[in-house]
């Protein structure tokens, strides 16, 4: 877990927690199998298929509704149509840790 702050995981955690899990595993291969998962992740969801992961959570495609924005600088208005992000939902099970 990052020290600063424990609410946050960041890629750099995961991979120093595999490597000191799996010393037998080179660092390479457990690299290329997390950006494996990760693309895979990002592949289906832009699919719009929503991933599980049991005691993980679930990965899902959240959609951002059409608005207008005004330029500070120019003032003139303009619109951004509809945008999809990817949206994150931690299972009971790893909110409770």
């Amino acid at each position: 877990m990052n020290k600063k702050n424990k609410d946050t995981f960041k890629r750099s955690d995961i991979e120093e927690s595999l490597i000191k899990k799996f010393p037998n595993i080179s660092k390479s291969d457990i690299l290329l199998s997390i950006d494996t998962i990760f693309n895979t992740i990002v592949e289906c969801v832009a699919l719009d298929e929503k991933v599980e992961i049991r005691g993980f959570g679930t990965f899902s495609k959240k959609l951002i509704r059409p608005r207008k924005f005004i330029n500070p600088k120019t003032k003139k208005i303009s619109y951004l149509g509809e945008t999809s992000t990817l949206h994150f939902k931690p299972s009971k099970t790893l909110i409770k840790k």
